[in-house]
């Protein structure tokens, strides 16, 4: 899901940095709208840096340098249309009087009445100008026209008073906007364990054979099985990621540490879903101290590892198994295949070499390959939202296997050699 989130002109503004953190961390893509105010008190470049995405600063280009086009002055649209919340925070006393009273002279103003979508305030001001009736009222009418407003805390204030105005802590800002998008529950009850980024095979104490996955997209799939209702185990390899809210995180080293921590949890999930990319050799013989660099060619045996997918899946009973497969050519030949052979319910297959897909791009470009013979093939989107479709696919076949299926569809199982 994508929030568009509005940052105004107040000292909080520093925090709603770590706000975006926050959101990315529940699941959330997350673009940002800056007043000119908000300027003042934290850049555009920091946002851009943590979101990704282009941050908006004004309505309209600066025609001046000759950047006034089509696209900038009906931009309000295309992101209003777009996005599945619009969340505030913090949100100035002018930024609600503006909303109460239907102004439309910057972006962010403009966005507040172009966009269907739901919109989430969390105000942050003096305790005197919050408690002021005009604030007060203004608060009122949003309520009334369905606005959701995160009450501010209270405290000492940066102007050195105390009282109400303190913008919401993160939990609470958080909370709201979790029920305001009412997530489906549809995983609730279920047991989720997720592989998630590369492993580390030593060659020496400083060295080691690994990959270039950056645990990004089996993140972002513990993240949204979260929000869904799961309750998730996460099982990572080697990454800087932060670990999304309400998932309990196991960290591993080396392949085989992954296999064990898998089979340690086997009985205990219900859906399995093998995002990790694993080493598929090791070193047979890794040296116990530091190798000394000569002028010598060097060659290490390696051996191959136990494919943790496969030896899941072969006594999975009712656990439904998705796996990831990463390509580089045939891509869509390969994933079949791995599908019959590792025994899987669903295979995620994706080129690795595609423009904005594969290893460390917050986007992705895959196709879901599923054992019933559906193939869905998915335009470039976020990982957050690809784990999303991806889950709705799981959600799906889980539904067929536990219904049975028709008589149908037994006999082109059974002819497809299942």
């Amino acid at each position: 899901m994508r929030i568009t989130l509005g940052v105004t002109g107040g000292v909080a503004a520093y925090k709603a940095a770590e706000l975006v953190r926050r959101l990315q961390q529940e699941g959330y893509t997350v673009q940002v709208v800056m007043t000119r105010g908000a300027r003042e008190f934290i850049t555009p470049l920091t946002f851009a840096a943590l979101t990704g995405e282009k941050v908006i600063t004004d309505l309209f280009q600066d025609s001046s340098r000759g950047e006034a086009n089509l696209e900038s002055a009906i931009e309000h649209i295309a992101v209003a249309q777009k996005t599945d919340l619009l969340l505030v925070a913090p949100a100035t006393a002018d930024i609600l009087a503006k909303f109460a009273r239907g102004i439309a002279d910057d972006f962010l103003t403009t966005l507040h009445l172009a966009t269907t979508a739901p919109v989430v305030v969390a105000p942050a001001m003096n305790v005197n100008m919050w408690e002021h009736t005009a604030t007060q009222e203004n608060i009122a009418l949003l309520r009334k026209r369905g606005v959701h407003i995160v009450q501010p805390d209270e405290g000492y204030l940066a102007c050195g008073m105390i009282g109400a105005g303190r913008l919401a802590g993160q939990e609470e800002i958080i909370k709201a906007v979790r029920e305001v998008l009412q997530p489906v529950s549809d995983l609730e009850g279920e047991i989720v364990v997720v592989t998630a980024g590369p492993t580390r095979e030593d060659i020496d104490p400083v060295r080691y054979l690994s990959n270039r996955s950056s645990g990004k997209m089996g993140y972002a799939v513990a993240a949204a099985a979260r929000r869904r209702g799961a309750k998730v185990i996460l099982i990572s390899g080697p990454t800087k990621l932060d670990v999304p809210a309400g998932v309990d995180r196991v960290d591993v080293g080396t392949a085989e540490e992954m296999r064990i921590a898998v089979q340690e949890r086997a009985t205990q999930c219900t859906i399995a879903v093998f995002a990790a990319a694993v080493a598929d050799y090791r070193p047979a013989a890794p040296h116990a101290r530091k190798m000394k660099r000569s002028h010598e060619e060097l060659s290490i045996r390696l051996q191959p590892t136990i494919d943790i997918l496969a030896e899941f899946a072969r006594t999975k009973g009712e656990r439904l198994v998705v796996g990831f497969a990463a390509e580089t050519d045939q891509v869509a030949e390969n994933a079949r295949k791995k599908l019959q052979e590792k025994n899987a319910d669903l295979m995620v297959a994706n080129d690795v070499t595609a423009e904005d897909a594969g290893f460390d791009h917050d986007t992705n470009v895959v196709t879901l390959f599923s054992r019933d013979g559906r193939d869905l093939a998915l335009p470039k989107l976020t990982k957050g939202e690809v784990a999303q479709r991806i889950l709705d696919e799981v959600v799906r076949l889980r539904g067929t296997l536990r219904e049975g299926p028709s008589p149908g569809h037994k006999k082109s199982l059974r002819h497809s050699g299942d």
